[in-house]
Formats: structure tokens, C-alpha cells, sequence
């Protein structure tokens, strides 16, 4: 009697601590500010959409460049390792800072290498994001550029009290492949428009098969290991925090590439605990990716029957109205869902355009597909934000919601802001719900280990208990 008496007093003690962190969230709600330090102390669990490259704030990268001393064309901002013959546009990093130009190249860096100073005129927003990309991958090509990254990335995640990263990393290349017969591309291009899923599927496992004779599992293995080494020689996992990886494809180039990267990225999760999903990147608003998102599709679907263990995520629906034709509104995230089979999908922001939006809903709620929900993101590439997002519809239908980041380090954000977001727009979001897409950032994570997700779990409710019991402390007056 009396351990049921305690128990109740703890229930009753737990809703009125929420009752007030509840009542103090609903006045801040309109103040940037309080809200930023109330989230920033805030536990949130871990961040599902993280893109390692987009991640790394753009001072890394140009530190790294200027560093190493290398090269940067003075009209294009371009950066490379070595300068072209005969081409004075070219200039060393020690030479600018020599005449004392350093200073403002490295500024113009940052406005190219991310989405600093940007006015919202001069540059179409969605291109601006995208190309920042293929500037600063000069700065990604060594060993030790990534540890620096990585690292990075755990650090700002500790200070702002994320327990879990799961970071789409890199794309797995193996040169036992490059000899396959690219006319695979062309008979693929035939079955996408004729939309045969019978032809689609027998050139699949043809070139499944010259895949994996050519030692497609030896190199996802080997890839692994490299992984497992820097994991490992970097003390990436501790006591306070956890970091897995996403392999991905990327969607705009020929069907037989991906392909062949798609069976390499299911290969690698297949086999390694540390390598946890697949997903697929770049524009989706691009032609090549438009025009064979539904290839796309079945290639995913022919490696789940290979490989059914492995989890993956999507991008889907990073799409809206005036970016494409509103016919091609219609169908992405029920081709990620039902055709493909993916486990979560990010953004999903062309939602209230689907076909049978509401039973793609349910049957989202029903099968636990989480949205990965990246408001920053959205309202910066794609202008969507407030009630145009379909956030509330997600929440209608119960779909399962994690918060995350996208590209924190680009977009010049991190995760706190998506929680002032959060909380500032949609204000019949409670501190209740907040704390359950927390939750759900761990529940819906692609973790193998379930000690390693309990683990999270456990210490993400003694994290909530102290902030919580401290939040009294310092309100209670």
C-alpha cells in the first residue's frame, strides 16, 4: 500500500512539474530569446537528419584550405589543391596573406560555402544551399580532415545537449566495378519509361549479380573497417554521447551508378553495426532525379529483398509548389513509402499535394514510418514555413515526429533553433509533445544495439529529470 501511495505521489509530482514547465513555455512562446536558453538547456535526444558534410561549419573547411595553402581562384572562388599552368587567376593562400588580402577571401568563402549574409534576392535560395556543396569538398579529401569533422560535430552536440547523431556520411566506391557494361544504362532507361517493373526487376539482379561477383561485400567490408578504425581511434562513443552512420547514394547520376553505390551502401549496413541505414541525396527537384525517381524507387526495393535487415530513410517530398509542376506534387513520398519500403522520410514537406494524402497518413501512423520534420531547412530552400508546412498534418494523423537539423553547418543553425522554431510557430504544441519527438529521436533512430538504445533511453529520462528539477529550482519564485 504504501509503494502504491509513493508511486502516485511521484505521478502527481511529475504532472506538475510539466504542468509548469508547460504554463512557463506558453509565455515565452512569442520571445526568441527565452525560448533559445530555455531549449538550449533542454535535453533533445539525438539529431536523425544530419548531413556529416553540410554539418561542419564553413570556419573548418576554410581553415583547412588556407592551412594546407592551397589555391583559390580570385573570380571564381574556386579552391584547389594546386593552381592550373598558365592561368593568373590562381593564388596561393600564404600569398593573400602576405598583402594582406586573407581576411576578406575567407569572408567571401563563407558566403560561397554557406548561407551566411545571404539577402534572399540576388540568388535563388534553393541553389545557393545546394551549391555550397561541391566548393567546399576540396576540404574533405583526407583522413584527417574528417576526424577534425567528426569531431566537430560531437562537440557542438555535447554543448547543446544532444545525446545521438546519426550522420548521413559518405558514398563507398569500389573500382572492381567500374568494368561492367554501361549499356546496363540504357536498357534501365527503357524499363523506366515503359514503367515495367517485371524488365526493371530482371536487369536488377543481372547487375546484382555482376556486382557481387566483382567483389562488391569485399569492398563494403573493407569500408567498414575504415569506419570502425576512425570510430574507435577518435573515442567518438562515450558515456554522453553516441554517433552512428547512414551510407548514401546520390540521385543524379546514371542509373547504373547508383545502382552499383545502392548495393555497396546495403552491403556496408548489412555488415557492420556502426553503419546503420542507407539513404539517397541531392536535389530532388533535379531532371535526373525527377526523371528517374521511379527507378529509383525499385532499386530500393530490389536491395530491401536482398537485404531485408537493413533500415533506410529517405528524402522525399523536398518539394512544393512553383519548384515543380504540381502533377509531380503527387507521388514522391508514396513511392518512398509503399514502393520502396523506407523506414523514415525526411521532410515530406509536398505532403497536402500527395495522392490520398490521408491515407498515406494513416498507413504512415500505423506502420511507425517517422517524418523527419527540419524546419529551417525547409523554410530556407524551399520558402515553406508556418502553417504552409504540413507539420500539423503529420501531428493530425499521428505520424511519428522527429526534430532534426538537416545541414547545421551550412544553414548556419543547429538543433536548438528547430526547437525555438517549434515552439514560436505552432504554439498548441505542448512541452508534453516536445519531449515526446525527443523521445522519438531515440525510438525511431536505426541503432542495431538495443543495450546501445536503452542505454540512450535511460539516460535521456535522467537528463530530462535534472533539467526539469533544476528548471523548478530557478522558476519557482
Amino acid at each position: 500500500m504504501k509503494k502504491i501511495l509513493f508511486l502516485a505521489l511521484i505521478a502527481t509530482s511529475l504532472r506538475s512539474t510539466a504542468q509548469t514547465i508547460d504554463q512557463y513555455l506558453e509565455s515565452i512562446r512569442n520571445n526568441s530569446a527565452e525560448l533559445t536558453a530555455f531549449f538550449s538547456q533542454m535535453p533533445k535526444g539525438g539529431d536523425l537528419h544530419n548531413h556529416y558534410s553540410g554539418s561542419v561549419y564553413a570556419e573548418t573547411y576554410i581553415d583547412y584550405v588556407v592551412g594546407q595553402d592551397y589555391v583559390i581562384n580570385t573570380n571564381t572562388l574556386e579552391v584547389r589543391t594546386t593552381a592550373p599552368a598558365n592561368d593568373d587567376n590562381w593564388v596561393h593562400f600564404s600569398k593573400l596573406n602576405t598583402s594582406g588580402q586573407l581576411p576578406a577571401y575567407k569572408e567571401k568563402l563563407m558566403q560561397k560555402w554557406s548561407v551566411k549574409d545571404y539577402n534572399g534576392i540576388s540568388y535563388p535560395s534553393d541553389k545557393q544551399f545546394f551549391e555550397t556543396f561541391s566548393g567546399f569538398g576540396i576540404a574533405n579529401n583526407s583522413q584527417a580532415r574528417l576526424d577534425t569533422g567528426i569531431l566537430e560535430l560531437k562537440r557542438r552536440a555535447q554543448k547543446e545537449n544532444v545525446s545521438y547523431i546519426e550522420t548521413m556520411f559518405t558514398t563507398i566506391h569500389c573500382s572492381n566495378l567500374n568494368s561492367i557494361d554501361t549499356s546496363f544504362n540504357s536498357r534501365l532507361e527503357d524499363a523506366l519509361n515503359k514503367r515495367d517493373e517485371a524488365l526493371t526487376t530482371s536487369l536488377l539482379e543481372q547487375l546484382y549479380l555482376q556486382i557481387e561477383q566483382k567483389g562488391a561485400k569485399g569492398c563494403a567490408i573493407s569500408f567498414n573497417s575504415e569506419v570502425a578504425d576512425m570510430h574507435q581511434s577518435l573515442h567518438i562513443d562515450d558515456s554522453s554521447f553516441t554517433m552512428r552512420y547512414q551510407n548514401y547514394v546520390t540521385r543524379v547520376v546514371p542509373p547504373l551508378e547508383v545502382f552499383k553505390s545502392l548495393v555497396l551502401s546495403f552491403e556496408s549496413a548489412n555488415t557492420s553495426p556502426l553503419i546503420v541505414g542507407v539513404n539517397i541525396v541531392a536535389p530532388e527537384d533535379n531532371e535526373v532525379s525527377m526523371r528517374d525517381y521511379w527507378l529509383h524507387m525499385q532499386m530500393f526495393r530490389f536491395c530491401h529483398s536482398k537485404f531485408p535487415n537493413v533500415k533506410y530513410a529517405m528524402h522525399a517530398g523536398e518539394l512544393t509548389l512553383g519548384l515543380v509542376k504540381p502533377e509531380d506534387l503527387t507521388w514522391h513520398i508514396n513511392e518512398a513509402v509503399h514502393t520502396a519500403g523506407a523506414n523514415r522520410i525526411g521532410h515530406g514537406v509536398d505532403m497536402p499535394y500527395e495522392h490520398n494524402c490521408y491515407d498515406l497518413l494513416q498507413y504512415m501512423a500505423k506502420n511507425d514510418i517517422a517524418i523527419e520534420i527540419n524546419l529551417y531547412s525547409n523554410e530556407f530552400i524551399l520558402k515553406v514555413q508556418d502553417d504552409k508546412h504540413p507539420i500539423s498534418l503529420y501531428r493530425e494523423f499521428k505520424v511519428p515526429i522527429v526534430i532534426c537539423t538537416d545541414d547545421a553547418g551550412v544553414l548556419r543553425s543547429n538543433l536548438t533553433q528547430q526547437y525555438v522554431l517549434l515552439a514560436k510557430r505552432y504554439k498548441d504544441i505542448s512541452y508534453s509533445d516536445i519531449k515526446r519527438y525527443v523521445f522519438n529521436s531515440i525510438d525511431y533512430s536505426f541503432i542495431e544495439e538495443d543495450s546501445i538504445k536503452e542505454k540512450l533511453k535511460t539516460d535521456l529520462k535522467a537528463r530530462f529529470r535534472t533539467f526539469e528539477k533544476e528548471f523548478i529550482a530557478t522558476h519557482q519564485n
